[in-house]
């Protein structure tokens, strides 16, 4: 396998990675809570836009591949958040199985 060259100037926006925390309210339930964890230089590419019924309603999903250096810890769940806009992590590889870097699919929260 050929691995893959990426353009250091393609990571071009500052990503701060989040983790969600589900935070106890005074009901006895919890509600979200997205906590910085660190920060990353990545490359955004928006993929594709779809719609599902959520809820009764239909709802708008953008779809976006976000390319970044490598890093331990990052997963599924966790999101990036680019200019006052979080992206969920669902899916996430190594293009070239070269620990170089790590490929993410993310959906854009509305």
């Amino acid at each position: 396998m050929v691995p893959l060259f990426l353009d250091a100037g393609l990571l071009r926006h500052c990503a701060a990675i989040e983790r969600n925390e589900i935070v106890a309210d005074a009901f006895g339930g919890g509600r979200d809570s997205w906590v910085e964890i660190g920060e990353t230089a990545v490359r955004l590419e928006p993929l594709d836009v779809d719609s599902e019924e959520r809820l009764g309603q239909r709802v708008g999903i953008a779809t976006h591949r976000v390319t970044l250096r490598a890093r331990p810890g990052l997963d599924r769940g966790m999101a990036f958040r680019i200019r006052g806009r979080r992206f969920v992590i669902r899916t996430l590889h190594d293009p070239d199985e070269t620990g170089r870097y790590l490929v993410c699919r993310c959906e854009a929260e509305a």
